[in-house]
């Protein structure tokens, strides 16, 4: 408004005729201001509306010209543009970098204080509190048994004899043993395990912490593997003083309630922790291997990509179980994590060191599926579809289902109970029968037919 009202008062000066009683439009008043603000005098530093150029503003007076010619010789006498856009464009510029828009900000700030006088006084931490304090050493103790794991794969690079490795994806472990064994997920190194490593293969890159805070490098090296449970090992060639094998605890005794903690590597950030509370047991765990896992231990504490394969501690920095999965629609903790409860993971891990496979005990026969059974209008329990001659199966006498004569179906066996534990259908023996080792001796209780039978039976290496 400062600027049109200058200019108001320059075009007084300069005497434009325009028609008594005429209203000037918006595009002649804005052509008019634009060419005065623009106009190589408008900047003069002597330029005021009281300076002797003004002396003789006249009011506007009646013309007998066209007034649209007067406006055009107006505008080419005191503007320098030759175009409307070209006005426009000055009077924009002008009103937004005049240096009366900022001048004003460089006032800002009060002399009569010194800086000593708004600072505040800082007072000293003081001691922690017992709760914080647990859990600050219960971090400082275990934080170097935790691993940051690097799955790699073996990809030919062109032009050149040999491979690189790739690096595709992070993940967590923990230290087993002095020896230098690694545990973590298989779906950690799940990319390097799709392309089949012999034992010994390196398939990923393990960062250890030393004592003095540096992360150092090492070949990860497979051991052993097991898709069902969602669990690996690997070996690194480390100094024995490096390795800080974790305390293993019991799972069986956790109680819903108690506190826990995490430790891992989400997202990238190594050796991170975060705290909460158990929040369920027995759980069922669809984990990213693409398997279920029974017995899983369900917490609040946050854990996100990344955190897979570290360790969830009890209150006593226990190790009670392997952080695998969250339950989240958007990739990220939902405040619904699960974890392999330790019994789990204290009997797949040695069979994996010792044998590089796990060996689980069964009945070596054929059951039937879910959709089969139901089709068979078997309802509870796990049909025998076929078992082996030479089988213990076979020895103890169950039979497998067949075709009659007449080509009719003559179910077999139906496995309802072992031990007196019920068994509704094929997975439900599969889990009941994991409890188990090789040889142990269990009574099945089997419907055959119109009648109940009771069985004893030698467990024997399940076939893969």
């Amino acid at each position: 408004m400062q600027v049109l009202a200058s200019n108001f008062w320059s075009l007084q000066a300069h005497a434009v005729d325009v028609p008594k009683n005429r209203l000037l439009g918006r595009r002649e008043l804005c052509f008019e201001g634009v060419s005065s603000a623009c106009s190589p005098s408008h900047f003069h530093p002597n330029h005021s509306p009281n300076n002797a150029d003004f002396s003789h503003s006249l009011p506007f007076q009646r013309s007998t010209q066209n007034p649209s010619k007067d406006l055009c010789e107006l505008i080419r006498k005191f503007a320098p543009f030759t175009t409307r856009r070209a006005l426009f464009s000055s009077l924009f510029m002008y009103s937004f970098f005049h240096p009366s828009r900022y001048l004003p900000a460089l006032a800002l700030g009060d002399s009569t204080v010194t800086v000593q006088e708004v600072t505040p006084p800082t007072f000293a931490a003081g001691p922690l509190f017992p709760t914080e304090e647990r859990i600050v050493q219960l971090f400082e103790k275990n934080t170097y048994s935790v691993v940051n794991i690097f799955d790699v794969t073996l990809r030919p690079q062109l032009n050149v004899t040999g491979v690189v490795e790739v690096p595709e994806g992070n993940g967590s472990g923990v230290v087993w043993d002095g020896q230098g064994h690694i545990v973590t997920n298989y779906h950690v190194i799940g990319n390097a395990l799709t392309r089949n490593p012999g034992p010994g293969q390196v398939v990923a890159r393990v960062n250890i912490l030393a004592s003095e805070g540096v992360q150092k490098n090492f070949e990860g090296r497979l051991i052993g593997a097991d898709r069902a449970k969602d669990l690996a090992v690997l070996k690194v060639e480390a100094s024995e003083d490096l390795l800080r094998p974790i305390k293993t605890g019991q799972s069986s005794s956790v109680k819903v309630g108690q506190q826990c903690l995490a430790i891992g590597n989400p997202f990238g950030f190594d050796h991170t922790l975060t705290v909460g509370v158990i929040s369920g047991l027995n759980r069922d765990i669809f984990s990213q291997a693409g398997v279920t896992i029974s017995g899983g231990i369900q917490t609040d504490a946050a854990i996100n990509p990344g955190n897979s394969g570290g360790p969830l501690l009890d209150s006593k920095g226990n190790l009670i179980g392997i952080n695998t999965a969250i339950f989240t629609q958007t990739g990220t903790s939902a405040g619904v994590g699960f974890a392999i409860p330790s019994s789990t993971v204290l009997k797949i891990v040695p069979q994996l060191i010792q044998f590089g496979k796990v060996i689980r005990a069964g009945l070596n026969v054929d059951i039937a599926s879910d959709l089969v059974a139901n089709q068979l209008n078997v309802r509870f329990g796990a049909l025998i579809l076929q078992v082996p001659g030479n089988s213990l199966a076979a020895k103890a006498g169950l039979l497998p289902t067949m075709r009659g004569f007449a080509g009719n179906i003559i179910l077999g066996d139906i496995i309802v109970a072992v031990d007196n534990k019920p068994v509704k259908n094929k997975a439900e023996l599969y889990k009941t029968l994991d409890d188990y080792n090789v040889g142990d001796k269990v009574v099945l209780k089997i419907q055959r037919g119109s009648e109940s039978l009771e069985l004893p039976i030698s467990l024997e290496e399940k076939s893969s």
